[in-house]
This record gives C-alpha cells, structure tokens and sequence, in this order.
C-alpha cells in the first residue's frame, strides 16, 4: 500500500474525537515499545478540538502523559502569549493547569521541561532572527527528540498535521527552498501569498517521510479542492508540500465536506 489511510466522518467534532482516540492511541504503543513518546503537534484551526477531548477524563486517563514529549511542526514568529501563535493554543487547553503558577488539573500533565516549543520570546528579546531560533530548536531536537534513522532525520512517533490552503504543510510553502536545506530546523520568511503574513521557524519538510506515524485532519468544505488535488493529483511534493503526508502510514481524518470531492 503506498497511499494513506483515509477516514471520513460526520462533522468536525467527531474528527476531533477520532483523532484525539488515535493520538493516545499511538502514544501508548510508543511508550510500552521505547519507554517514552515524541509528539510533534500543529497549529491551525484543528487543534483546538482534538486538546479538548485529550482532556476530558475518559482520554487524559488512558495515558501516562509523565512520559509524552510535545513538540511543534513549526510556530510564527512571535511571542507564545501572541494571538498568532501556535502555542497559545496548547498552553490555554491541552497544558492548563500544569504550567509554571498555575493550579488545577484541566490539562494534560506533561512535565513543562518535556514540553519544546521554539523559543521565540529569547529570540525577539535578545535581537536574534529566525534562523538563530531554529538552531536552537534543531539543538533542542539533536539533545532531547527521538533516534534517528539511517538518512540521519529524527524519527517522531506521532507528528499531527493540517493543510494550508495553498497546500503548505509545517511553514514549507510550494517551491521552498527548505526541501534542499540539511538543517533539522529552519527560519522561513514571510509569506506573500497567504496569511498571516509574518515569518516563521519549521522543522525541515523531510522529516514528515521520517515519522513513524502522520495523523492529518482537516474539515470544511474549503478544503475540498485542496485536499482532491493532493490525494488524487499525480505526485510533486515541491508543488503541494502536503503531498509528503500521501504516504504509507498516514491517516488521514476528514469530515464529509472536506472529503466530498474525493
């Protein structure tokens, strides 16, 4: 089988659901095979879904979070506290409560030094650009992430993902220039072509073939035509970045709108 498994439901919230299911579902697997699990979440608009039902009682108890890296694709470059930002998100749903000065258990306990999101607010603050963020990430990655494998790319247990609307997958629009760049993490700047336009720090687009898992959901029939194109359009990852996450492996969870030109 060299295509991804596609599963379609009824609306958002229920792929929200399947894809929380699935998330503790392989971060389990990964922690009774190699004692801890290397998550590596997303932004967009579908995280917020799947962090509310990881921390319903019924899903939050199944897991030993003690042992659950979190990681991110890719995040702008802005403070984590900034509307933008694609840690605001984790930290006000999936981490409430288990920060720093905080009290309560709404969140899910990931221990805060397992938690590695690129340490924006230090680059800003201290002047430096994308690419010294980026470094730091890839050192963090280097020290701290998941074995690599024989191409020398770290190799994620689970990397959840969403499809832009250009087909960028992570910060890698088409035509990147990050496909031919060795570094593990990577400054991008600015996009013209779709919001926000602000620049970025991503993992490096290779890294997606290198998972042991992919978990892509998406919703909304403004995806439609997007996600036709990448699933059923002949083969070029440099056009539709997102192509990289059409392989063995990969599931895909969309809802009926999102699916219905496929």
């Amino acid at each position: 089988m060299t295509e991804p498994t596609v599963v379609t439901l009824a609306d958002s919230d229920a792929c929200s659901l399947a894809a929380a299911e699935r998330i503790v579902e392989i971060l389990d697997v990964a922690i009774d095979d190699h004692g801890e699990a290397h998550w590596v979440t997303t932004g967009g608009s579908a995280p917020a879904g799947i962090y509310h039902h990881l921390t319903e009682p019924g899903l939050r108890d199944e897991l030993d979070w003690r042992k659950v890296h979190l990681w991110w694709t890719d995040d702008r470059f802005v403070p984590p506290d900034h509307q933008l930002s694609n840690v605001k998100i984790a930290n006000e749903i999936l981490l409430s409560g288990h920060r720093p000065g905080e009290t309560g258990t709404g969140g899910v306990p990931i221990p805060m030094d397992q938690v590695h999101s690129f340490e924006t607010s230090a680059a800003i603050g201290g002047g430096h650009d994308e690419d010294w963020c980026a470094h730091r990430y890839a050192e963090d990655v280097q020290a701290n992430g998941p074995d690599t494998n024989d191409d020398g790319w770290p190799v994620f247990d689970l990397i959840l993902l969403g499809i832009g609307p250009d087909g960028h997958i992570l910060s890698v629009f088409p035509g990147s220039a990050a496909f031919d760049r060795p570094e593990w993490a990577l400054g991008i700047a600015a996009p013209t072509h779709v919001e926000p336009h602000v620049s970025r720090v991503t993992l490096n687009p290779a890294i997606i073939p290198a998972a042991a898992e992919l978990l892509m959901v998406c919703h909304g029939a403004g995806k439609a035509e997007m996600i036709r194109d990448v699933l059923r359009g002949p083969r070029d990852v440099r056009a539709l970045p997102a192509q990289l996450a059409r392989r063995p492996g990969a599931t895909w969870i969309l809802d009926r709108e999102a699916a219905a030109l496929l």
